[in-house]
């Protein structure tokens, strides 16, 4: 009898290891098995498309999110382009990649917040100035934080008469270059909103305009059969559970999470601590994922967490947790570079994106081999 435990054991990981039988165990456990990056600049599209290939499709990655933001040659509004940016060949290479392998793909372009960084004003801003929510608050030479204006960046104003109409035509040719189902709308560290020196936001409740916001976006893609991803820090009170500004809100908007509509993806991140904030999005009726960063234990214990999540609830609830995501939060090509061993920073020591990728996905791994 011990000779054929071992042996019992052996055919369980080939029988899991067959195309189709390891994934379809891994769509029960974890229906989600993301990875989010930044959009490659034209140089990096082919190592890039070699990454998915050879990287994302082995671990079995289903959904790949891409900050495209104004890195795409849009025709609808060519001014707000990048100097360097993907044209629409280049983005079907990446396109066909996915579809190859049967991964999602859903590009992001960051809306109402993200609209600076440091002493940088984005291109939406910079183009059409009178979007601006703060147009009284000027970009410093050098940027600090904390600073007297509170700026961390800028946002547009959601109740400015023009805005949806340049964001919507962004958002519509995005998606239909991506052949996108779904759109990552961003929304994450908005602490400009309902500024008391906006003519149209000052006086107003900051949890309404933020979920009157997400429910514009999330009716927009609706008229296309897509759907709405964002962050879920600003559904979070910051302040009652001790999370902070960034993973939370300091300004009430988390009470915008009874507000918006409940077919909205909740892209979860928390990179300090494996706090475990999925059960109260899900406890609200939402769809969430968790996404690390750069602490691969951490990423290992929310993976694990995820897993317990979905075991231990009712059928209900159980469908509610989707699943884990990995976040990047430098370019492709510092990635690749990091993942590869060609400039690693060895101050981080074990704390990188990279190591976290390979500790969640090794992890995700062993999912489709346990018995």
């Amino acid at each position: 009898m011990a000779r054929i435990a071992p042996l019992i054991c052996l055919f369980i990981s080939l029988f899991a290891t067959i195309p189709g039988i390891g994934q379809t165990k891994l769509d029960s456990l974890l229906p989600v098995r993301g990875f989010c990056i930044a959009a490659p600049l034209p140089k990096q599209l082919d190592a890039f498309i070699q990454f998915i290939n050879e990287e994302l499709a082995t671990r079995q990655v289903n959904t790949l999110i891409l900050r495209v933001d104004y890195n795409y040659q849009f025709g609808s509004h060519p001014e707000l382009r990048d100097s360097l940016a993907l044209s629409k060949r280049e983005v079907k290479k990446i396109v066909k990649a996915c579809q190859k392998h049967n991964i999602r793909l859903i590009p992001q372009i960051n809306l109402l917040g993200h609209q600076s960084w440091a002493s940088k004003t984005g291109n939406l801003l910079r183009v059409y100035p009178d979007f601006d929510e703060t147009p009284s608050v000027k970009m410093p030479e050098k940027y600090i934080w904390p600073n007297e204006d509170g700026l961390y960046c800028k946002s547009y104003c959601p109740l400015h008469p023009g805005v949806h109409a340049v964001v919507f035509d962004l958002v519509d040719e995005i998606c239909d270059a991506f052949e996108a189902d779904a759109f990552h709308a961003g929304l994450d560290e908005v602490f400009y909103i309902g500024h008391d020196k906006c003519p149209r936001c000052s006086g107003r409740d900051k949890a309404e305009l933020f979920a009157g916001e997400v429910t514009e976006i999330r009716n927009h893609l609706a008229l296309n059969n897509r759907k709405l991803w964002m962050w879920g820090d600003r559904l979070i009170d910051g302040k009652t559970t001790g999370i902070g500004m960034w993973e939370g809100s300091f300004n009430n908007t988390h009470r915008a999470i009874d507000l918006i509509p409940k077919d909205v993806m909740i892209c979860d991140w928390h990179y300090e601590r494996p706090d475990q904030t999925a059960v109260y999005f899900a406890t609200k009726g939402l769809s969430v994922i968790t996404c690390p960063w750069r602490k691969p234990g951490f990423a290992v214990t929310q993976t694990q967490d995820m897993v317990r999540f979905r075991k231990s609830v009712t059928p209900v609830m159980r469908e509610r947790f989707q699943g884990m995501m990995q976040t990047v939060w430098s370019g492709a090509g510092p990635f690749l570079d990091e993942f590869y061993g060609k400039n690693a920073a060895a101050e981080a020591g074990a704390n990188t994106p990279s190591n976290c990728f390979r500790a969640m996905f090794d992890e995700i791994g062993k999912l489709s081999t346990t018995p």
